[in-house]
């Protein structure tokens, strides 16, 4: 039996309202590489801080575009993996019995939705999704490679499209954060899965649910800065311990 599995599957059995917030962690065991380990080959020489900024963009479009639409074909190719899948089955089983489920994910790949999760967050944003800088309208563009770089918009003439994502230097979406605040509101249970704790607002949501008196779950291959916050910290990969965790918690 793994630590802390049954009691926290307990939990999770017994909670109203589940929040989960999921990082690159998830992702990275569906072969998407984090946001730094995607510099190789022709990006090799490349800062990716010097890629994801609105400044970037504004100096160099074509090359923003072509590095955004090179990871958007590596998402688009990704599957779920099992603790995708897990989350979504977890959802279904909290929705049928009259319950609450909320994943905030700061994941952009759409690997939730893929694997069937409906109550989706995007903390930030969506790099399936891309987004006109004139008019702020949002379109999903075919799973083929752009050949326009960048690419045009289809609103607004001489306008350009840039990925929907959130860069450094941007605010969250207000909506999201809306969204999330509400979901705090009545969460019973935090589940951190995937992610490094640190990158604020978004790290201080398990502070919030715990200051609400909500019980911590961390699912994580090593320590972070919320283990110690946490009521219970599952050792692991997410694809190995979530399947286990929702059997338990369905049982």
């Amino acid at each position: 039996m793994i630590p802390h599995l049954h009691p926290a599957a307990t939990a999770l059995a017994h909670a109203q309202h589940v929040v989960v917030i999921t990082g690159a962690g998830i992702s990275a065991e569906s072969g998407i590489r984090t946001f730094r380990d995607t510099m190789e080959g022709l990006w090799k020489d490349f800062d990716p801080a010097t890629l994801a900024t609105p400044e970037a963009f504004e100096r160099d479009p074509a090359t923003v575009t072509r590095w955004y639409d090179w990871r958007r074909l590596g998402c688009l190719t990704a599957e779920p993996n099992p603790g995708h899948i897990a989350l979504a089955r977890l959802e279904r089983n909290l929705a049928a019995t009259d319950r609450h489920f909320t994943l905030l994910t700061q994941n952009v790949d759409r690997l939730h939705q893929k694997a069937g999760s409906h109550n989706v967050i995007e903390l930030h944003g969506s790099i399936i999704q891309w987004r006109c800088t004139a008019s702020s309208r949002t379109t999903t563009p075919p799973p083929e490679p752009f050949t326009t770089f960048p690419p045009p918009s289809p609103f607004v003439p001489s306008a350009i499209l840039r990925p929907d994502v959130v860069w450094f230097g941007e605010s969250l979406p207000e909506s999201a954060l809306d969204a999330a605040d509400i979901a705090m509101r009545s969460c019973d249970l935090f589940c951190s899965i995937g992610t490094s704790s640190v990158v604020y607002p978004a790290a201080g949501f398990a502070e919030l649910a715990r200051r609400r008196g909500a019980s911590i779950l961390e699912i994580n291959p090593n320590p972070t800065p919320l283990s110690p916050l946490a009521t219970w910290s599952l050792r692991g990969k997410a694809g190995d311990l979530l399947p286990a965790l929702v059997d338990h918690a369905l049982a």
